[in-house]
């Protein structure tokens, strides 16, 4: 029995079958077309993104019956025995197992001789940043004049490990991770033109797990038909990968919106027990955070299937929230090699992520996003129950410091209500303690806005009354007014800044080594936009 890999039959033996690359591929067959190729071309890239097949589409234009060309004929006795790989001509070379500079030599010897059938003498070398020294020195003397009639052809995955005087020598070209796209249409081609039955889960799996490498992609096809008994499908794929059921990571997220733990708990125990590697699972999680985001902003960006997998999450979650997240799960997958065990580092993941939730999402229905209106992130209850607005007549406690920046003051008036407390509240009746510190700003204008806007708070009907206190009087406690409040959270800030700093082992260093003082008052916290270091 003979079976041929995908890999293999359905290898690109032309310029129009190269899936991706466009760049390159123009470059190439426009030098052809003008028969101004350099003698020796550099492809680099990663495992499987089409090196050598591109090398061996060069040697076939070069060598093809029909004359030099960017679309060799592939019929004739050169292009088909290329294709083979018994061309005499073409000489392909491992460089990680042809190391030895005697071997370099002995493979050169023969550069100066015409080809013995072809147009050109082509050398292929793969990985070609594996030789040694000497043998880079021996191919450096080879292409610093190559003979007419020699076309060199050099891949590698590490242009960096290679010399500086073969780079500049060489004419490179770097090819790209293929998309995710292109592969998953190429794989789609080849099984319906092997009349294979697939699905599109399947296709995507296959796409994802290839890393960007159509090679690995076919290899990973070949093995999935074998699994699946002659067909492809996602729960197989899934299976054979040892990745999470898109179901089940949907389960995942809705137990995450509905606040509900135990759920969550039984999920892990579920991909526990299916032995999945809990390293792809975080990357599928990821994956599904940022699927969610796209579709609260660009829902039509979304297939079908995807739009109905996610029409009722989406609402479900805060824009803001499903960033947060979305970092959460990539830093868990970055350190899920320093957990004690990887069950235990997707534990902690999940832990976070419900540590996050945003209040109204703990086993009662979160309000819903909507695009248009942007919605803000759901405040906490007891900020909220502080922030409501009394009703008239009402004489409900209220939280003044929180409700102060929520009037819309600016200027003295807003410096004059910091500098307050409330001193008594009485039904349409509100009195406040001044503290002397605030006494410049009062006067009849900044009283009168203050005025305004509490009635836009509590009613029309509202009186207001000012009264002057120092901060010694002990009722009501004038130390506790917005603006000490605020100066006090500022002082131990500083205070927080200051012993950081001198904690620090460069400041200690510096202290022992020069002498150096730190100036008293110097040390303060950035503000939030810098991340709360100090400086």
């Amino acid at each position: 029995m003979s079976y041929q890999a995908l890999a293999r039959k359905w290898r690109p033996r032309n310029f129009s079958e190269l899936v991706g690359q466009r760049p390159v591929r123009t470059a190439l067959e426009n030098a052809l077309g003008q028969g101004k190729l350099h003698p020796a071309l550099l492809f680099s890239g990663t495992r499987g993104v089409g090196k050598t097949t591109l090398a061996r589409i060069v040697a076939r234009s070069l060598n093809c019956e029909q004359g030099v060309t960017a679309q060799p004929c592939g019929e004739c006795p050169a292009c088909q025995e290329i294709d083979q790989g018994r061309f005499v001509d073409l000489l392909e070379v491992d460089a990680a197992s042809r190391t030895r500079v005697d071997e370099t030599r002995e493979l050169l010897d023969n550069v100066q001789y015409a080809p013995s059938r072809g147009r050109y003498k082509v050398y292929l070398i793969d990985e070609v940043h594996m030789l040694s020294r000497h043998s880079f020195n021996a191919l450096l003397k080879t292409l610093e004049e190559p003979p007419p009639h020699v076309q060199f052809l050099l891949a590698t995955t590490d242009p960096q490990k290679l010399p500086v005087t073969i780079l500049s020598r060489c004419l490179q070209f770097h090819l790209k991770r293929i998309p995710l796209a292109e592969i998953g249409a190429r794989l789609k081609s080849i099984l319906d033109a092997e009349a294979i039955a697939w699905d599109e889960d399947g296709i995507e799996r296959l796409a994802r797990g290839a890393d960007g490498s159509l090679r690995d992609a076919l290899s990973l096809l070949d093995q999935a038909i074998a699994f699946s008994g002659g067909q492809v499908n996602g729960a197989d794929v899934a299976t054979m990968l040892g990745s999470i059921e898109r179901r089940d990571l949907l389960d995942l997220v809705a137990a995450l919106a509905a606040g509900q733990a135990d759920q969550a708990w039984e999920a892990v125990a579920r991909i526990d027990e299916q032995g999945l590697d809990f390293a792809e699972v975080l990357d599928e999680l990821a994956r599904l955070w940022q699927r969610l985001a796209l579709a609260q902003f660009l829902p039509d960006q979304l297939d079908s299937v995807e739009a109905t997998e996610l029409a009722d999450l989406a609402p479900r979650f805060a824009p803001a929230d499903v960033q947060v997240y979305y970092q959460i799960v990539v830093n868990a997958r970055r350190d899920l090699d320093w957990a004690p065990d990887p069950r235990i580092g997707f534990e902690m993941c999940l832990l976070r992520l419900f540590a996050f939730l945003p209040e109204g999402l703990e086993g009662e229905a979160p309000a819903r996003y909507e695009p248009p209106a942007r919605a803000a992130r759901p405040v906490a209850r007891s900020a909220a129950a502080g922030l409501a607005a009394a009703p008239s007549g009402s004489a409900a406690a209220v939280n003044w410091e929180s409700l102060v920046e929520q009037l819309g003051l600016r200027g003295p008036s807003l410096q004059l209500a910091r500098h307050c407390v409330i001193g008594t509240q009485t039904d349409g009746a509100l009195t406040l303690q001044l503290d002397t510190a605030g006494e410049s700003m009062h006067n009849p204008s900044s009283e009168a806005r203050l005025r305004t806007a509490l009635r836009g708070h509590f009613g029309e009907h509202l009186q207001l009354s000012i009264e002057r206190r120092s901060v010694a009087a002990t009722a009501p406690p004038l130390a506790a007014t917005p603006a000490r409040v605020a100066g006090h959270k500022e002082e131990a800030a500083k205070l927080t800044a200051e012993d950081q700093f001198m904690k620090d082992p460069a400041v200690q260093k510096m202290a022992a080594e020069f002498g150096a003082e730190v100036r008293p008052g110097s040390v303060r916290p950035n503000d939030a936009t810098d991340g709360g270091q100090t400086r």
